[in-house]
């Protein structure tokens, strides 16, 4: 009788360690594939990065391009060459100062209807301020974002 106990005791003990070994190589299998998961997921976060850093680049090239097809050199009498940069179109400032202008003028005739000749010409100083107020302002906001780039 003890030997058949002893002979159940040690085959249901070779058995849970079996069943733990199934387990264990299923936890092992599972550990593995969450690896890979989480390789395959780097990977794929890597090509997007890689993809930014180059279209960041090719935009830094386009914009390095479009600077030097701007640029004029000239020579000084000492014979050093500076560089300028041409700038395209009207500056915000510019454009706020003739279109609050218009703006004021029409506004000022409007208003002032006993003399619209000075309404317009007080409207359009007003509003040519007002605007060229604002149009600094853009610009400021323009240089500074362009600075932080």
């Amino acid at each position: 009788m003890k030997q058949i106990i002893l002979t159940l005791a040690t085959a249901t003990i070779l058995f849970a360690c079996n069943s733990q070994s199934a387990q264990q190589e299923a936890i092992e299998a599972a550990k593995q594939e969450t690896v890979d998961s989480i390789n395959n997921v780097n990977a794929v976060k890597q090509q997007v990065i890689d993809s930014i850093n180059t279209a960041k680049k090719a935009r830094a090239a386009e914009r390095s391009h479009a600077v030097s097809n701007n640029e004029s050199t000239a020579s000084n009498s000492e014979g050093t060459t500076t560089t300028t940069t041409k700038k395209k179109g009207w500056s915000h400032t510019a454009k706020g100062a003739v279109v609050g202008a218009g703006t004021g003028a029409v506004t000022g005739a409007i208003l002032n209807k006993n003399d619209r000749l000075k309404g317009a010409a007080i409207g359009t100083v007003v509003g040519a301020g007002a605007g060229a107020g604002i149009g600094a302002i853009v610009d400021h906001a323009k240089k500074k974002k362009e600075a932080n780039q």
